[in-house]
């Protein structure tokens, strides 16, 4: 390797260009930051990083090196993300079309930085500098993205707070918030206190004999949607039905199917039998929940699940059997579909994008988009029925399965191993998709499920650092997986100064 590429900042994700020049911009308490319209948000996302480090405020009027920020970017050339960051020896000049670009940037010179200036705590660094070069840069796809399972176990706000941080430092713009699952419901709903005091609490997991619980208030939730935006990162939360609702089921036993049964929040994990019913005061309720959520998540898209729903309750159920033929369908296994349309029509009509699970694009109506989450060539056959597609599948974006097959690692979800190399030569789009087909991908994103993963110490070393790997492959078109070897090395430095719980680049991820 050349001197000069030894040099190359080592930037995650790559960018696209990046062109090294002589010098380097001092960093200190004179340092002046200035904006122009619309940056806004990034000025003051990049004094909120670079204050505590330069040890001054960072003022406009300030007599030292300018910083400016700039949206009058060539949307033509930067697109909606993109931005272009030139530092000389006397000024930095960080622009784009829009302000999510200008939140980029201000990611990139984050990397910049020494690691020690990105430690929680770090007070003023004296000789503090920036490499004088040029990037330009920009995504390969709109949906970068991670899903945080606070379901089956529960996160403080504080924690979804930093995993924002950390999907923001990589150019992730997606916080997929998997909300309620057959082991606890998480959001408040108005009209339904046992949702949160029922549905939020079970006894053990597992057999392991804890109590488990936890759910947020609605300024939580709110609070954590102001947060992201302020970094560039869209929250999706996920409500699941009609399957995955025990919690909701113990709570309210008359929304299912077996009214009479008295049930609890289920301690186990897997798929579990008990589901929504399907007389009018169960769609009453889904559309009072999706109420609720679309106002505390104004983003476009709601994700409502739809998989892993057994019809064995509905060929129970008289009512079941009864609705199949009013609507005219074939029987209680078409149920799914017409429950699906029906709670989809919905979140249309407020004007959002109904998202769902699928495993082979034949399982939701049209109106939705589909993460693919079985098979690559599920989504293919989605995306040829019309689908905006997420590619989620699970052999190479489920970070809830071991890292490796050493008996030292922590228990994953049985059935194999994704490393880090999978993680990284997993293709969004892949090439034998017909171009009608590739067209509607709009990216992909990391699935964090929690079975075996309560703690936020067990969760980033789940995620990092196989969520670089995903941020890299889904932001750049460049893949070569020597340069992104040495590309974390240095970034594992940055990962420990954040104090996140990473698993060592170097074990069993070469890969070569």
């Amino acid at each position: 390797m050349s001197a000069r590429r030894a040099a190359l900042p080592q930037l995650v994700p790559r960018p696209h260009t990046l062109t090294p020049h002589p010098g380097r911009f001092p960093l200190g308490p004179d340092t002046a930051l200035r904006a122009g319209p619309g940056a806004g948000a990034a000025v003051a996302l990049l004094r909120e990083l670079f204050a505590p480090v330069t040890g001054g405020p960072l003022d406009p009027g300030a007599p030292g090196g300018r910083i400016v920020l700039s949206s009058d970017g060539d949307p033509a050339e930067l697109g909606a993300e993109g931005y272009a960051l030139t530092i000389g020896p006397d000024s930095v000049l960080l622009r784009a079309a829009r302000h999510e670009g200008l939140l980029h940037g201000v990611q990139t010179l984050r990397q910049l930085l020494p690691p020690a200036a990105l430690g929680a705590g770090a007070g003023p660094l004296p000789g503090l500098s920036l490499p004088c070069l040029r990037i330009t840069d920009g995504p390969r796809f709109a949906w970068r993205g991670a899903m945080l399972d606070v379901a089956r176990h529960f996160q403080p706000a504080s924690y979804v707070r930093r995993f924002v941080d950390l999907l923001a430092l990589h150019k992730l713009n997606v916080l997929h918030l998997h909300l309620t699952d057959d082991q606890g419901w998480r959001i408040p709903v108005p009209g339904y206190p046992r949702l949160t005091g029922t549905g939020a609490r079970r006894r053990e997991s597992e057999g392991d004999g804890t109590p488990h619980g936890g759910a947020y208030t609605r300024a939580e939730l709110t609070g954590l949607v102001d947060y992201a935006a302020r970094r560039g990162v869209t929250i999706v939360p996920e409500i699941e039905m009609p399957g995955h609702t025990r919690a909701a089921l113990a709570a309210y036993p008359h929304l299912g199917n077996r009214p009479d049964v008295t049930l609890e929040p289920w301690t186990r994990w897997g798929v579990c039998e008990n589901i929504l019913g399907v007389h009018d005061e169960v769609l009453d309720f889904c559309r009072a929940v999706l109420d609720e959520v679309m106002d505390v998540f104004p983003g476009p898209y709601v994700h409502i699940g739809g998989d892993e729903c057994p019809a064995t309750e509905w060929h129970a159920s008289t009512a079941a059997r009864e609705r199949a033929a009013r609507e005219g369908l074939s029987g209680p296994e078409a149920l799914h579909g017409w429950f699906m349309r029906t709670v989809a029509d919905h979140v249309v009509a407020r004007g959002r994008h109904p998202l769902g699970w699928t495993g082979n694009g034949a399982e939701l109506p049209g109106a939705f988009t589909v993460a693919a989450w079985l098979d690559p060539d599920h989504g293919r056959t989605a995306a040829l029925r019309g689908h905006d597609v997420i590619m989620t599948p699970h052999r190479s974006t489920y970070l809830d399965y071991p890292q490796s097959a050493d008996p030292a690692e922590p228990r994953g979800q049985d059935g194999g191993v994704v490393d880090l190399r999978g993680v990284y030569d997993n293709e969004p789009a892949p090439p034998h998709w017909e171009p009608e087909a590739t067209r509607r991908i709009l990216g992909t994103q990391a699935q964090l499920w929690t079975e075996y993963a309560s703690t936020p110490a067990q969760l980033e070393y789940l995620a990092f650092p196989r969520l670089c790997a995903l941020a890299d492959t889904a932001w750049s078109t460049h893949r070569d997986w020597p340069d992104f070897r040495r590309r974390l090395d240095h970034h594992h430095d940055r990962l420990a100064a954040l104090g996140v719980r990473a698993r060592p680049p170097h074990r069993d991820h070469d890969g070569a």
